[in-house]
């Protein structure tokens, strides 16, 4: 049995003395680690907190981030991660559905502050709190069924589900993610995705089972995590598509020494086949790894190694192979398996599987059953097992490696009062790889009602990676199906075809 106390404890017993964690100027090593999450735990405890309690973070990347993503579950509590790119009302939302009794952050609260029991603001009263707690024992009374963090999918109230994975789940993981890329104690991991985000947290755990060193970059730019290779030797990274396209202008445009630098993995979005070669052209030593996965999966389900190899051949639209330890099919609506080649939805089955959304059992019991979880893309498998995504599900965008649901988009739309029928969707965006956009239907009395003014009335309600970039208006009812849902579909295929058309 493992929680998360198990990678400190093991770390600081065996490498207590390497360093764990660098962050510009601030350097801790494994012993350091260790010791800080005894105190968070104990600071944690003199905050009259239980066993089971909830407590969220919003903020950057930080050497205090990993000490909460780790100490917090080792200590017995459930640790929430929240999306600083989320507007306040889905930051309430999260607060109050998962009961948060702290909130620790390194910005202005605002009214978020009246929703938990404690505000700690880093890193002044961060610092101080955990500096002057006494030390308490990780993983007394921790199983690895316990709760161990809540991950919000994003979303307003009508959408944001908590994510509910266990201490066995996020270990589970970590040996996939290891055995699949296998990392070496002397790997200097640069964690330029946000923490909030799997694509940043997924490092957290296996770099410190192992003992490798962690280099956070607080918020991402190109620039600096360059920089931050060159200066600490960095050997590995993960980021989502827009990332990577951002280093390779960088490289191109002023190139630094990467030759440290032996893997770069990617997902939460597709990727451009452009991309992968400019990548490779500007840290051609260097290998190119594609995983697929969720949130609710831990986060991993497949890899493809070396893609920077197979770019623009048959298996470089692929996005490889289960991990060792997951089970993956491909289930038609009824859950039976189809036959290799048959298109149909992405189901996953593993100890790296979520248990739940936290306080939604109808939306659970709607993706799981017998211990699979049915992701809501569609693709299918070749004779060897290889994945090949051909659609998401409809009510999800990806942009800038972010999910964004259409419906919770639409549901601001609709509170306009010029606003009859809205549709969104996601259309072909250079940059992003998606972009929010939608089609609005005026009512009658708004005939002048404007993008722009839509367009400033979602920000205010919604994170901005979110808000529509584009707001087309139409005179006509939407296309709807015989049930009366909106046919996305026909909305989406002009901007797809044209976009082809630009291609070709």
């Amino acid at each position: 049995m493992y929680t998360l106390a198990d990678p400190v404890a093991r770390a600081e017993r065996q490498m207590g003395s390497r360093t764990a964690i660098v962050c510009g100027d601030e350097r801790a090593s494994f012993a350091e680690l260790g010791q800080r999450c005894r105190r968070l735990a104990g600071a944690l405890d003199s905050l009259g907190l239980e066993r089971g309690d909830r407590v969220a973070i919003l903020a950057a990347n930080s050497p205090a981030y990993i000490e909460v993503y780790m100490g917090v579950p080792a200590a017995g509590y459930v640790v929430v991660p929240l999306n600083w790119r989320h507007a306040e009302p889905e930051l309430r939302y999260a607060l109050e559905d998962s009961s948060a009794r702290v909130l620790i952050t390194d910005r202005d609260p605002g009214a978020l502050a009246g929703v938990v029991e404690h505000v700690v603001m880093l890193p002044d009263a961060y610092e101080a709190l955990v500096s002057s707690a006494g030390e308490r024992t990780l993983g007394e009374a921790v199983g690895e069924d316990d709760l161990a963090g809540l991950f919000y999918t994003g979303g307003t109230t009508g959408s944001s589900k908590g994510v509910m994975l266990t201490h066995r789940a996020l270990l589970a993981n970590a040996f996939h993610f290891n055995t699949a890329l296998p990392l070496d104690p002397d790997d200097i991991v640069l964690v330029m995705a946000p923490m909030f985000h799997a694509a940043g947290s997924v490092w957290i755990a296996p770099a410190v089972w192992l003992g490798c060193r962690q280099v956070p970059v607080p918020v991402f730019d190109p620039k600096t995590v360059l920089e931050a290779i060159e200066r600490e030797r960095c050997s590995v990274t993960l980021g989502v598509p827009t990332m990577l396209a951002a280093i390779a202008e960088e490289q191109i445009a002023s190139p630094r020494d990467t030759s440290s630098l032996r893997l770069i993995v990617h997902g939460g979005s597709p990727i451009a086949s452009e991309t992968l070669r400019r990548l490779h052209g500007a840290i051609p030593h260097c290998e190119i790894v594609e995983i697929y996965g969720a949130t609710e999966m831990g986060p991993i389900a497949t890899a493809l190694r070396h893609e920077e190899q197979l770019v623009g051949g048959p298996r470089g639209r692929s996005c490889g192979q289960a991990v060792p330890g997951v089970g993956l099919r491909v289930i038609d609506d009824d859950w039976n398996e189809l036959a290799v080649g048959e298109t149909g939805e992405i189901a996953v089955r593993g100890p790296n599987l979520m248990t739940g959304y936290w306080n939604k059992p109808e939306q659970t019991a709607e993706v799981l059953r017998d211990d699979w979880y049915r992701s809501g893309d569609l693709g299918y498998q070749d004779d060897e097992g290889f994945v090949f995504l051909v659609d998401r599900a409809k009510d999800m965008i990806v942009s800038g490696g972010e999910n964004v649901y259409c419906t919770e988009v639409e549901e601001v739309l609709y509170q306009h009062p010029g606003v009859l029928e809205a549709g969104v969707f996601g259309i072909p965006d250079d940059k992003w790889g998606e972009a929010v956009h939608a089609i609005v239907v005026r009512r009658s009395e708004a005939p002048d009602l404007s993008a722009e003014e839509l367009i400033a009335f979602c920000r205010e309600r919604l994170g901005g990676y979110k808000i529509p970039k584009g707001i087309d208006f139409q005179t006509q009812e939407l296309p709807k199906s015989g049930p009366g849902k909106i046919l996305k579909r026909a909305l989406r295929e002009p901007y797809w075809k044209e976009h082809e058309r630009q291609i070709n």
